[in-house]
């Protein structure tokens, strides 16, 4: 396993990046159709960086690549996430080949002709596939050496010790106990201050606006009413309020189902930070304002269900996930801090 994850690292990097997953996820063959009319020219693709990152640039073609894949209507909103992605990624690569951590040709190499090796047992041709994913083999090269990098520097990190302290402390991640939680999503485009802080202040506006609906439901009950009904009310009146919240305020999809997202595990479904904040809740408990890549959430868990007793050989590949997925947020963290970042204009 430990072979093919640089392998898998890489080709995620690029399907993450909006090109097409390689063998897996082939394009449609096309139907007959009859020769349309003539149409006008299409339009130009933008050129030039989409971002600055201490001096390096990630090309405007890299971001219109992804934005491909990405239904028109919703490219605007899509934009600032991809961009902020590739700076992730470039920020992590620098600071890698500053402290000298290098990859051979040879590594490279031999990288492609697995690809190649796995491409050829699915009847596709490499050249072809680079052709529909529009990247030219310097720039998968580049890819995979980031990615070939990256691997080498965090497997370092990722002792066995360090492995199973991670276990040890946070069992419930790997054990299958899960959530059922409802969410209120703002959004917040690109990382800036200004617009963090409106969207935290808008959703713990909501909160307490959620809470006063709850308390001025519980104060129509009888004096006399017993805890056990009180609490089973209190559940009622909170879901019912954060739903009515959910559909009139929540930037996510799930608006339509009042937030609901259902049932998940605390690693492997839902981004991170997410699960982290939701599984520090006990049933019908709100949180605070909780970060994630798509923005600012406000989290109601409506239940929960505990887990089985697992070993930590059976899980080890698992924990290996999740320590590499917080040794780079950290790292993205601690470089973003120092480094200068300028994002440009669409031209």
């Amino acid at each position: 396993m430990r072979g093919l994850l640089p392998l898998r690292t890489a080709l995620l990097s690029l399907a993450l990046a909006g090109l097409t997953a390689l063998a897996q996820n082939p394009p449609p063959t096309p139907t007959a159709q009859p020769t349309p009319p003539a149409q006008a020219a299409p339009t130009p693709v933008p050129t030039g960086p989409a971002a600055t990152v201490n001096g390096e640039t990630i090309p405007e073609h890299a971001v219109q690549r992804a934005l491909d894949r990405i239904p028109a209507a919703r490219r605007s909103e899509e934009r600032p996430k991809l961009v902020n992605y590739l700076i992730d990624n470039l920020l992590i690569d620098q600071s890698l080949r500053a402290a000298g951590w290098k990859v051979e040709a040879a590594e490279v190499d031999k990288s492609i002709n697995d690809m190649k090796a796995e491409l050829k047992k699915v009847n596709k041709d490499f050249d072809k596939m680079l052709a529909e994913m529009k990247v030219t083999e310097a720039e998968l090269r580049h890819h995979i050496g980031a990615d070939l990098r990256w691997f080498k520097y965090v497997s370092a990190q990722a002792t066995d010790q360090a492995l199973q302290e991670l276990f040890n402390k946070n069992k419930d991640m790997f054990d299958g106990t899960a959530v059922k939680a409802r969410h209120i999503l703002i959004s917040t485009p690109g990382k800036d201050a200004a617009g963090q802080s409106v969207a935290v202040t808008q959703l713990q506006q909501i909160k307490k606006a959620i809470e006063a609906e709850v308390a001025a439901g519980l104060a129509k009950l009888p004096s006399n009413t017993d805890k056990l009904t009180v609490e089973k009310t209190r559940g009622t009146l909170l879901v019912e309020a954060f739903s009515k919240a959910a559909r009139e305020k929540s930037e996510c999809p799930t608006k339509n189902q009042g937030g609901d997202v259902g049932w998940f595990q605390k690693v492997g479904f839902i981004v991170l930070p997410f699960s982290e904040a939701a599984f520090a809740l006990q049933p019908y408990q709100m949180s605070e304002p909780v970060q994630t890549p798509f923005g600012y959430h406000l989290i109601l868990v409506t239940d929960r269900k505990p887990g089985k007793e697992v070993k930590f050989e059976e899980v080890k590949e698992v924990v290996r996930e999740v320590y590499f997925d917080r040794i780079r947020e950290g790292l993205i963290e601690q470089l973003r801090a120092r480094a200068k970042i300028e994002i440009h204009p669409v031209k």
